[in-house]
């Protein structure tokens, strides 16, 4: 039997939320364009790869008539394709366009901002080295912009390795921590003194945001809970944020994976979620917690985000006739009220 966390007789567990949390722009574009081509064309839609890296979102657009597939070859011939909000190389554009795929393009803006980068660097006549994580979507579709002059570089001890020559440009992959990507750029100025930066920062305000929101949370909590599947690389540097600041931290995939014995003898929980986890899935935590007693929801802000993305334009359209979707979306909903959250 679990023991129940204890809380002191007439005391409340104070539970910080970090602010931002939970989708981005991107992802929320990403999940609408997903809604868009069901509402347009019905159902199957086939998405390659996880819209988002979130197995919530996942579920409930299966229940909607997405299809989630490895590659365009395992889409029917003449079917509509959805790219994931982490980009495609293009090779695999080509590949669905030789299949005669309609394809719908859920890649976010500033993934393409990088894709575009790394092009340009590629006219001048640059080798490209991408700061990213191996097998990640994302990086393997910046990649894939030229299989013989992009290098993958995770780490210092990558960057001791490179054997490359001439011009070198960089970019790096959205979703890393600011200090893991400042050790390595700082390496890599070090071997090569006429590497070009980006024109601008690569790493996405939102994945920034969140890191700093969980700092300002983990100061004060005693433990911290992230929601976000496993294979979200921002929700894992959530966690990996606050372990820095020595705060016990848990990735979770929802409150069912919260395990009681973490909050025993603990008063003050910080909450916070990957950009690619619903809000919904936050009130979630904070209704769990107060079946463990009673609770005290705070906020802990950081910035206040105003991005939004335009949609493409065949999705704008089935996206405002389908209305009502957007308003009536519960687990993909933007806001997600927490119960007794002070206003």
């Amino acid at each position: 039997m679990l023991i129940q966390p204890a809380v002191s007789d007439g005391e409340s567990r104070t539970v910080l939320l970090a602010g931002p949390r939970a989708f981005c722009a991107g992802v929320e574009r990403a999940i609408a364009i997903v809604e868009a081509a069901l509402a347009r064309h019905g159902a199957p839609v086939y998405v390659r790869k996880q819209i988002v890296h979130n197995t919530g979102v996942v579920r409930d657009l299966e229940a909607r008539g997405a299809v989630f597939v490895d590659e365009v070859h395992d889409v029917p011939a003449g079917a509509v394709v959805v790219f994931s909000a982490h980009g495609v190389s293009p090779m695999v554009r080509e590949l669905a366009e030789d299949r005669g795929l309609e394809v719908v393009d859920a890649t976010c803006p500033l993934v393409a901002k990088v894709h575009s980068e790394t092009r340009r660097a590629l006219r001048r006549g640059s080798t490209v080295v991408v700061i990213g994580r191996r097998g990640h979507d994302e990086a393997d579709g910046i990649m894939g912009e030229s299989t013989d002059r992009t290098v993958l570089v995770q780490d210092v001890t990558d960057v001791a390795l490179l054997d490359v020559s001439g011009p070198v440009s960089y970019v790096t992959q959205t979703t890393l921590a600011v200090d893991e990507v400042a050790a390595v750029v700082a390496a890599l100025q070090s071997r090569f003194p006429g590497i070009a930066p980006p024109p601008s920062e690569d790493i996405c305000y939102a994945t920034t945001n969140r890191q700093n929101a969980v700092r300002a949370v983990a100061a004060e909590a005693e433990v911290v809970l992230v929601v976000g599947s496993g294979n979200s690389h921002n929700s894992a540097n959530l966690v990996r944020t606050a372990s820095k600041l020595g705060r016990p931290a848990y990735l979770i995939d929802d409150a069912s994976r919260i395990d009681p014995r973490w909050l025993d003898g603990i008063t003050v929980v910080g909450v916070t979620a990957g950009a690619s986890a619903s809000p919904s899935l936050v009130a979630d935590v904070v209704t769990f917690l107060r079946t463990l007693g009673a609770v005290s929801v705070h906020e802990r802000t950081v910035a206040t985000e105003t991005m939004s993305f335009t949609m493409p334009t065949g999705a704008r359209t089935a996206y405002s006739r389908e209305n009502a979707s957007v308003d009536g979306r519960q687990m993909l909903t933007t806001k997600a009220a927490v119960p007794n959250h002070p206003s």
